[in-house]
C-alpha cells in the first residue's frame, strides 16, 4: 500500500509517518519503481504500535525503546513494565501540576468580581501581584 492508505489504515497521518522516518523511529518504506513509499503488514503494524504508543502519551524516546522492547521476543516483560511505570510517575506529576494550575485559576475567577470595575485579581495576579 502506498502512504496515504497506510496512513488511512493506521490512523498516522503521511506528515506522522514521514516525521517518524526522518527521525528514525520508523524504518524508511521500500520505494516502488516510481519512488513512492510502499508498506506492507509489518509497517502497517509498527505504525499502529507508534499511534497507540503517542495515544497513551509517550515520548519519542519512549516509543524507541518500547518498539525495541517489542521487537525483542526475548525480553523480560519487567523491562516493558519499568518503562510504563515511569511513564505512569511522569503524568501523575502533570496530573497534580495541572490540579494546581486548575485550583489558582479556580480561586483567581471566584475573586474576580467580572463587573465594569477596572480592578481585577486575575491581572493582578498575573502581574505578580497577590490576589
Amino acid at each position: 500500500m502506498n502512504i496515504g492508505e497506510a496512513a488511512k489504515a493506521t490512523g498516522v497521518s503521511a506528515k506522522m509517518i514521514r516525521h517518524y522516518e526522518s527521525v528514525g523511529l520508523f524504518p524508511e518504506a521500500a520505494r516502488s519503481e516510481g519512488g513512492y513509499r510502499l508498506y506492507g503488514d509489518k509497517e502497517v503494524s509498527t505504525l499502529r504500535f507508534i499511534r497507540q504508543s503517542r495515544d497513551l502519551g509517550f515520548s519519542l524516546e519512549q516509543i524507541r525503546e518500547l518498539l525495541g522492547l517489542w521487537w525483542d521476543r526475548k525480553r523480560p516483560s519487567r523491562q516493558v513494565k519499568a518503562l510504563a511505570q515511569a511513564h505512569l510517575a511522569e503524568l501523575d506529576a502533570k496530573l497534580a501540576e495541572l490540579q494546581a494550575m486548575k485550583s489558582t485559576l479556580q480561586h483567581l475567577v471566584h475573586c474576580c468580581h467580572g463587573d465594569d470595575r477596572p480592578d481585577c485579581p486575575i491581572i493582578d495576579s498575573l502581574a505578580g501581584h497577590q490576589a
